[in-house]
């Protein structure tokens, strides 16, 4: 209450202002400033006491609110702020509020803004602010008022309005709390309206004074905000992702119907744990913390015996993670039913961004469930292949991490269940990536122990083992999962892999068999170390030595119904060649799979791959199939049954490319080391025709094979032949002399040059002299050939046949000098035979 004293000071400043109070209903603008002005000078600025402004106050306050729609902004400018200024000084603002709100509604809060001006909005809601600061809770009879106002001005053009806006609504929802909830709803819109505002300050208002619109409301609208809350989780701006969790964090804590919303509010909050900034991931961390510690206390009957029982963590519980509190790790299994829906979904979302949140989250979530995951294992697992199949490793990063959560605390016989029968029908269960149930399947072999899983070794190993898994697709991705799920299996059972090592050492040679890329070979050469070292052996065929009679066995009971592109002849061919000399001990179970492999009956694919690979081993023998020194027991099963059939000619280019590829069998058999004399006399009547004939072969290979196979064949057995079959073999190698491919002409000589040489006791070179005869006249004809190469192995031919005939030979070569034909090769192969005469 004023005094008399005051009453009377305040009558005489009204006095004296009474003609500038008049001014401000003046048509002229400058005038009217003017008097606020002076007004202001003589009021305000003066320093009058309190309650004489407030007598002033009272008087001049419909004057200040009429000059509030002055035309001249600059009159509207003085006229807010003097408001201001005596609502700060005045010791009861609240008597201005009845003629005050309703004038700053009308200017403010109606359809259309009526303050054009952008700082004097502002300069309106700074009073607002003050008022709502002053007067407090005697502001409940203008909350349609104040709702009106903020629901125009949270939505402004002017950035700086709107964040006065959401201030001013903070403070307001704070005053009178019990009155607001009953209008909270109405700001909800325009504040979602403004929340994707592209200035990361106004992000910040509107988040902050979202969280306390809803704070303070009857709870009905959580659900229409999480959405654009969510998006705001993903904000560039570090203030605002921060804004969103604490505002989340608070909810937690203070929210009145919070339980209710504990599944929708969890993943929120846990979704800023991973923030990439160290403060909001603490930040998250702590607020974490103290909503599990405020649940624990609130529920605490419930979790009496869990408080003093489950205190120990898991035994495998990662190491270098701190163990969430019990109130968190219950909340979260409490909900866990109802978030699993909502991550499933999130996986799929089309924006990276939302996926790598949500695998970070999944993660969590399972770290917090412990064993009590293995009851949402089905939609956990599901969610897990739809992760692991993401173009993005930062989603699939965190997603294998749940993959071992998932080994670390489900028992394998209720994991092993589900994710073998996935692993078993990845096609089905993951048409557009088969490689994903492997994916988590090894992640979840990392995450548990060599105990837990020594019971379901022969499961696993035998379900890797199955066709339909190590044998589906080429694709390099899918391969290198299969290896992944062996080496996990070596790395975690080590040592109880002995059991298994068959299965993996099949599915290791499946892998092998069907890599195009090198990376994928070097990637199972490593793991057969790895294999060799939890046998105790150093070398890789001593795995192969212990387990070939059932590869061996293994590949033999398919080989019946092989085609040239079944991955079984791929799988012998590397069991044979990765054996190295292992191969030679097993020689009684191999040949009989190679004899029926290469029946002329059989795929021509098949045989020509058994030939290409045969060709290679033989060409090294003594280590291969010969190691063992017993090759020769059964060489005349393996060349009568298997390679002679293939020589024998048939129409058309396969047939034609198989007799090639047995001569290279052939020729790498002879020349290998792996036959001896003896053993090549028993069927050389039976190999000769052939040889003989494939030298009239189409293809230029066959016909050099052809010489070569029969230029050794002479070598070692030519002393032994008898003459007729000598003098069959040379007018058909001398025919090649003519061959249009210089390599089969060279070659020719060479082997007429090792039959004149093998020519032993059985030749009597006087009965046959017509035979050599003929040879010395066809082979001097061509020591004037244009090619220089054939010209020399003619001349080194001829050498050889002067020490089978010297005389014949001379006088053919001095009847050819006679002629004056090629006389300085005549001349050296006189001097020769002389020499050797």
């Amino acid at each position: 209450m004023a005094t008399g004293d005051e009453r009377a000071a305040a009558g005489e400043v009204l006095k004296a202002l009474a003609r500038h109070f008049n001014c401000l209903n003046e048509d002229n603008k400058s005038t009217r400033k003017r008097a606020l002005e002076t007004i202001k000078k003589e009021t305000i600025d003066k320093g009058l006491s309190s309650v004489v402004l407030q007598e002033i106050f009272a008087s001049l306050l419909k004057s200040l609110l009429k000059c509030l729609s002055d035309p001249m902004e600059r009159c509207r400018e003085l006229a807010i702020q003097m408001i201001g200024d005596f609502i700060r000084c005045v010791p009861q603002p609240e008597d201005s509020l009845p003629y005050l709100m309703p004038a700053l509604s009308q200017r403010l809060g109606g359809k259309e803004i009526m303050e054009p001006a952008e700082e004097l909005r502002l300069s309106m809601l700074e009073v607002i602010s003050l008022t709502v600061e002053v007067c407090g809770k005697r502001l409940v009879p203008y909350i349609d008022d104040m709702v009106k106002i903020l629901q125009r001005t949270i939505v402004d053009p002017f950035p700086d309005a709107k964040r006065e806006s959401c201030k001013c609504t903070i403070s307001f929802a704070k005053t009178v709390p019990e009155h607001f909830h009953m209008q909270a709803e109405s700001l909800v819109k325009p504040l979602m309206q403004t929340i994707p505002h592209q200035h990361s300050r106004v992000r910040v208002a509107v988040i902050e004074a979202t969280g306390a619109v809803i704070q303070h409301s009857t709870g009905k609208n959580v659900d229409d905000v999480l959405s654009h809350l969510a998006q705001r989780l993903f904000d560039n701006s570090p203030q605002v992702r921060k804004a969103v969790t604490l505002v989340v964090g608070d909810w937690l804590l203070n929210l009145r119907d919070r339980y209710s919303y504990f599944h929708k509010l969890i993943p929120l909050l846990l979704s800023s744990y991973h923030d990439e900034i160290p403060e909001i991931s603490q930040m998250t961390a702590d607020l974490w913390r103290q909503v599990g510690a405020q649940w624990e206390r609130e529920n605490e009957d419930d979790l009496k015996d869990k408080m003093d029982f489950l205190l120990t963590p898991p035994a495998l519980y990662p190491p270098g993670v701190e163990r969430p509190g019990l109130g968190c790790r219950e909340l979260v299994v409490r909900n866990l039913s109802r978030l699993m829906p909502a991550v499933s979904r999130d996986m799929g979302d089309w924006l990276v961004g939302t996926r790598v949140k949500t695998a970070q989250l999944l993660t969590l979530l399972l770290l917090h469930a412990e064993d009590h995951c293995t009851q949402h294992l089905q939609p956990v697992l599901i969610t897990l292949y739809h992760a692991c199949a993401d173009p993005e490793k930062e989603v699939v990063k965190p997603s294998l991490e749940s993959a071992q959560l998932l080994g670390t605390f489900v028992g394998p016989e209720a994991l092993l269940k589900l994710l073998l029968a996935h692993v078993e029908s990845a096609s089905s269960t993951s048409p557009s990536a088969p490689w994903v149930p492997l994916m988590v399947l090894r992640a979840a072999l990392r995450g548990s122990s060599g105990e837990a899983l020594h019971p379901h070794l022969q499961q696993l190993a035998d379900t890797l083992a199955l066709p339909e898994v190590c044998q589906e697709t080429q694709q390099a991705v899918y391969l290198e999962q299969v290896l992944e799920c062996v080496d996990a299996l070596l790395e975690v059972c080590a040592g109880d892999c002995r059991s298994i090592s068959l299965q993996l050492l099949k599915v290791l040679i499946s892998v092998e068999s069907l890599a195009s890329e090198e990376e994928v070979r070097e990637r199972v050469e490593v793991c057969v170390r790895s294999l060799c070292e939890v046998q105790g052996v150093s070398e890789v065929c001593e795995v192969y030595r212990r387990h070939m009679a059932a590869l061996l066995e293994w590949l033999s009971h398919t080989h019946h119904c092989w085609t040239g592109g079944s991955l079984q002849r791929t799988q012998l061919e590397v069991t044979l060649v990765r054996s190295g000399p292992v191969i030679g001990e097993f020689l009684p179970l191999l040949l009989p799979l190679l004899q029926s492999c290469l029946q002329p009956s059989r795929d021509p694919q098949i045989r020509l791959h058994l030939f290409t690979m045969l060709s290679k081993m033989l060409l090294n023998a003594p280590r291969t199939l010969d190691s063992q020194g017993r090759f020769h027991e059964h060489v005349d099963v393996f060349v009568c049954e298997c390679v002679l059939p293939n020589l024998v000619w048939q129409g058309g280019r396969t047939a034609a490319a198989i007799r090639t590829s047995a001569l290279s069998c052939l020729l790498a058999l002879l020349t290998g080391g792996a036959i001896t004399t003896l053993q090549l006399l028993s069927f050389e009547d039976r190999l000769t025709p052939l040889l003989v004939s494939a030298l009239d072969e189409d293809s230029q290979m066959c016909r050099l094979l052809a010489c070569q196979s029969l230029s050794t064949l002479l070598k070692l057995t030519g002393a032994d032949l008898q003459p007729d079959t000598l003098n069959k073999i040379y007018p058909e190698v001398l025919k090649r002399v003519d061959d249009g491919n210089e390599e089969v002409r060279v070659s020719a000589l060479k082997a007429l040059g090792v039959w004149l040489s093998s020519l032993g006791k059985n030749y009597n070179s006087q009965s046959n002299q017509p035979h050599l005869e003929f040879l010395f006249q066809q082979l001097l004809l061509y020591l004037d050939d244009p090619d220089s190469r054939v010209q020399e192995a003619t001349f080194e031919v001829l050498k050889a046949g002067s020490a089978v005939h010297p005389s014949l030979l001379q006088k053919e070569v001095e009847g050819v000098r006679d002629k004056q034909r090629c006389p300085i090769y005549c001349d050296r192969l006189l001097q020769h035979i002389q020499s050797v005469s």
